[in-house]
């Protein structure tokens, strides 16, 4: 909790006193009941095969939770029934193909997933895995987003059902 309490101030510090902005991508935190409690689904990145969440940026006007539920449906190969609430938020820095560095604020939204494609646009780019929120948690890279997926794992889901 405190690296995640030091991240917000520190961002809070950044805005207050300038420097480059964020920009906003959303992710999907794909979920579905198993027996006994839920399991998360998450996807292998492109370029360095690290598991993270379905996550992108959004186009034209559309909802942001919607963006989350496209880019699901593109980097994961599954639809279901996305929130309109986030699960939280996290921060990174994503490198560009330039060598630079830009800050992204990530919002994260559950959805709920109902169908899981055999065949989907980057299937041929990424591995997929379904594993318990514990075990999600300790793939990722970003201590932010392994909190937010234990948390979310202890029964935030129940709220975005």
């Amino acid at each position: 909790m405190r690296h995640t309490t030091y991240n917000h101030l520190m961002e809070r510090l950044r805005r207050l006193f300038g420097g480059m902005p964020c920009r906003t991508q959303v992710a999907a935190l794909p979920w579905r009941e198993k027996a006994g409690g839920i399991e998360i689904l998450l996807v292998t990145s492109r370029d360095s095969g690290r598991w993270v969440l379905p996550k992108g940026w959004p186009e034209g006007g559309e909802q942001l939770c919607e963006a989350a539920a496209r880019e699901a449906a593109e980097e994961a190969g599954i639809d279901g029934a996305v929130s309109r609430l986030e699960a939280g938020r996290y921060y990174y820095g994503k490198r560009q193909s330039s060598g630079m560095e830009v800050r992204c604020e990530v919002r994260v939204f559950p959805l709920e997933v109902k169908g899981v494609a055999d065949k989907w646009p980057e299937k041929k780019r990424r591995r997929r895995a379904w594993l318990s929120p514990a075990e999600a948690a300790a793939r990722v890279q970003e201590p932010d987003l392994g909190e937010l997926i234990a948390r979310f794992g202890k029964g935030l889901h129940k709220s975005a059902a």
